[in-house]
């Protein structure tokens, strides 16, 4: 029987460093080695999602059991994750600013990408760490000084999860001015399960239900509809003054309800930290003592 032709998404499931690439359509998992070697920027810019879905419904990949496997990433190879800070008016109360005029940007290095479900490593030396449940835009073509939303809308490939996580000591009391220091540590930015083209979202992207709990209490509840800047916005307004490339991550922002409000305390060793997006799924990670 041909998988149906409704939602589908992208994956990679494995142990790290040698997860396999899939398409996911119907409930059903194929391999798709026999078209790439990996989800990468190459991959997105050639237009293989589309190729690979085509594929997929014409029963032209091996299927295969997927249960029980790691999730990593659901790209790979990402050259920047670009992030754009407190872009929900009520996150922005919480921590005490104005609604910002214009979109704060700041980076965080790509090695803190990570696997959905893998265990985090608490960092030294920061006793402030928090957690932010974020929608996340893979773009899927280089882009430069686009001239309309609908333009910006083209270059993404589609849509996934990341815990925009922080060290608020390292962001704030030491930053010498500059937010990266706090974002940075090892591991900070797990990303997926699913990475889901905009063709198969099956719900407007400015209209997703987003959440966060930390040991099973709820934190955050919000909707992208209360983004200051739509993603649109935020892909037009990046590529004005950056080159965005196939396979950059941009996390948008995230709703109020994080630590650094005062309401809740900072994560410690051995909490863990459930988010979801609708549509996206779901993460769920833990964080643990390093020695030394």
């Amino acid at each position: 029987m041909s998988p149906a032709a409704g939602s589908w998404r992208f994956e990679r499931r494995g142990p790290l460093g040698r997860e396999i690439p899939l398409i996911i359509v119907g409930g059903r998992a194929f391999d798709l080695r026999l078209l790439t070697d990996d989800i990468t920027p190459a991959f997105l810019e050639s237009g293989g999602m589309a190729r690979a879905h085509q594929a997929a419904l014409g029963e032209e990949l091996v299927e295969i059991d997927v249960e029980g496997m790691r999730y990593g990433a659901p790209v790979t190879g990402s050259r920047a994750v670009v992030c754009i800070g407190q872009n929900y008016a009520a996150h922005a109360a919480e921590t005490g600013d104005a609604p910002p005029t214009s979109p704060i940007v700041f980076f965080k290095h790509p090695q803190t990408i990570v696997g959905p479900h893998d265990v985090i490593p608490f960092p030294l030396g920061e006793d402030r760490v928090d957690w932010e449940v974020e929608l996340a835009v893979v773009i899927g073509k280089p882009a430069r000084h686009l001239r309309t939303l609908d333009e910006a809308r083209e270059v993404i490939a589609g849509f996934t999860i990341s815990d925009d996580l922080s060290g608020r000591y390292h962001q704030t009391a030491i930053s010498g001015g500059q937010w990266s220091k706090g974002k940075c540590f090892d591991s900070f930015n797990p990303l997926g399960p699913w990475l889901v083209p905009s063709e198969g979202l099956g719900a407007d992207v400015q209209s997703l239900g987003l959440r966060s709990w930390v040991n099973g209490q709820p934190r955050q509840d919000s909707n992208t509809s209360d983004m200051i800047f739509s993603v649109a916005e935020i892909v037009k307004e990046l590529s004005g003054f950056m080159v965005l490339g196939p396979g950059d991550i941009i996390n948008t922002g995230t709703p109020q309800g994080v630590a650094a409000s005062g309401r809740f305390p900072f994560l410690l060793p051995g909490d863990t930290v459930r988010v979801e997006v609708d549509g996206l799924g779901w993460q769920s990670h833990s964080l643990a003592e390093v020695a030394g």
